[in-house]
């Protein structure tokens, strides 16, 4: 989820970019691409990953279970 943000943030400015609109000192490059990097950091760091391994999640079967006779 956190690098869909990034993606999203790093699109937003590529558009302000490309159509040349004239930004103030907040919404600058450094700004974006701050934002951008930390929210990939966040996600390589595995920050909003999703449910952790043993916890419930993945493939439930329901009757038979494959594979077992």
């Amino acid at each position: 989820m956190l690098a869909i943000a990034a993606a999203v943030v790093f699109g937003i400015y590529l558009l302000l970019d490309l159509l040349d609109v004239k930004t103030t000192d907040l919404v600058n490059f450094p700004t974006f691409a701050s934002l951008g990097l930390l929210l990939l950091s966040l996600y390589l760091a595995g920050v909003g990953s999703g449910p952790a391994v043993g916890s419930g999640s993945g493939r439930r079967f329901y009757g038979r279970r494959p594979g077992r006779g």
